[in-house]
């Protein structure tokens, strides 16, 4: 089995920061892309930024320049995390990440989700 675990939400105040961090483990052999999306109540969940294997990033317009996604695959770490920086009242969502994951004993990669963290920005 394998199994994503978040953390690191909560509350912030609007132009505060936020670390989230999410860590894989299970009979991992190998992680391709990982990646943050995120839910707002009402609207569909949407890609916040991904990371692939060679360290490519990519992110949504809305939070370029203020999103940071890194990975640490050494040691078998196989985390993932996402600075939060300048945070928006409208960055207020679930936030879930998911990771491109070849198990042991299986033939193709498969993407598997975190339970999501709760990120609220107010005053």
């Amino acid at each position: 089995q394998v199994q994503l675990v978040e953390s690191g939400g909560g509350l912030v105040q609007p132009g505060g920061s936020l670390r989230l961090s999410c860590a894989a483990s299970g009979s991992i052999v190998s992680i391709n892309s990982m990646g943050w999306y995120r839910q707002a109540p009402g609207k569909q969940r949407e890609l916040v930024a991904v990371i692939t294997r060679g360290d490519i990033t990519d992110y949504a317009d809305s939070v370029k320049g203020r999103f940071t996604i890194s990975r640490d695959s050494a040691n078998a770490k196989n985390t993932q995390y996402m600075q939060m920086n300048s945070l928006k009242p409208e960055d207020t969502a679930v936030y879930y990440c998911t990771a491109s994951i070849l198990r042991a004993g299986v033939s193709n990669y498969v993407a598997y989700w975190g339970q999501g963290t709760q990120v609220t920005v107010s005053s």
